[in-house]
C-alpha cells in the first residue's frame, strides 16, 4: 500500500489518499477509517465521502481547525493499523434479489451474444460473485461494485440512455451497480432490482456502504412483484 497523504480540499475539508488503485484490502481500511472518525470527531464533522482510493472529510469549521482534524486523522488511520485488514467486514454479505431477462434488463441479449454465452450463462456468471462495494457516488445509494468477471465485462454504451429506471441493475467495464432512482446512465442493463438502494426518509439513509460486500441472487418474476418491483414500459427507457 502506497504512503497515505492528507491533502487540504478547500476552507473546510481534507482529502485522505490511502491508494491510487482500487483493492478490497484498501477498501477495507477506508471503512475502518471512517468509522473511526465518526465516533471520535463527533458534532465536528458535518460529512465524510469515501471513494475507491481516499475519503473527503469535511468539518465544521466554526469548532475546530484543520490542524486539529489533520490530528484526529493520523490517530484513526495508526488506529486502523491494529485492525484485521484481510478480513472481511464483520456484516455478512448483502443480498440482493435481481430479476433478470430481457423485459428487465434490454442489454442482456447484447451483452450475452458480445461475450459468446447464452443469457442463462450471464446471469449465472453475473450472481455467483460476491462483489466489493469500492465507492458511493454519481447518485445517493449508486454503489459501484466489483470486479466483474471477465467474461461478461462489458464496455459502457456509445450512446448514454437519457432515462434508466430505478433498481436497474447494470454493468458497466468491470463494474456493477443497482440504479437508485431513475436518471440518466450509460451503463449495460440486465435486470431490476426491487430492493430500494436509497431512502432519505430511512436511517442510515443508504442500503450498503463502502466496504460491505454484495451478492445478486436471481428471482422470478412473480417474486420480483411481490417485493414490490415494477417492469417499466418499454418505451420509459429511453
Amino acid at each position: 500500500m502506497q504512503p497515505i497523504d492528507i491533502a487540504i480540499a478547500g476552507e473546510n475539508s481534507l482529502l485522505i489518499q490511502l491508494s491510487s488503485t482500487a483493492e478490497p484490502a484498501v477498501a477495507y481500511r477506508i471503512q475502518r477509517i471512517t468509522g473511526l472518525l465518526w465516533d471520535t470527531m463527533g458534532e465536528h464533522i458535518i460529512d465524510m465521502i469515501p471513494s475507491y482510493g481516499s475519503i473527503l472529510v469535511l468539518y465544521n469549521p466554526l469548532t475546530t481547525d484543520h490542524f486539529a482534524v489533520k490530528k484526529l486523522i493520523w490517530n484513526a488511520i495508526d488506529a486502523s493499523e491494529f485492525l484485521d485488514l484481510d478480513q472481511p467486514h464483520s456484516r455478512g454479505p448483502i443480498e440482493l434479489p435481481v430479476y433478470y431477462g430481457t423485459d428487465a434488463g434490454p442489454d442482456i441479449e447484447s451483452l450475452a451474444k458480445r461475450a459468446n454465452l447464452s443469457v442463462e450463462q450471464v446471469i449465472d456468471i453475473h450472481q455467483s460473485i460476491e462483489y466489493q462495494v469500492y465507492a458511493i457516488g454519481f447518485a445517493p445509494g449508486f454503489a459501484y461494485l466489483g470486479d466483474v468477471d471477465q467474461r461478461i465485462a462489458a464496455p459502457r454504451l456509445a450512446t448514454p440512455r437519457k432515462r434508466v429506471p430505478k433498481g436497474a441493475v447494470a454493468i458497466a467495464d468491470r463494474q456493477t451497480a443497482v440504479y437508485p432512482s431513475v436518471s440518466p446512465g450509460g451503463w449495460n442493463l440486465i435486470g431490476l432490482c426491487p430492493t430500494s438502494m436509497f431512502d432519505p426518509d430511512k436511517t442510515p439513509s443508504m442500503r450498503v456502504k463502502t466496504g460491505d460486500k454484495i451478492r445478486f441472487k436471481a428471482i422470478e418474476l412473480n417474486e420480483f412483484l411481490a417485493l414490490g418491483g415494477e417492469i417499466p414500459h418499454s418505451e420509459t427507457i429511453k
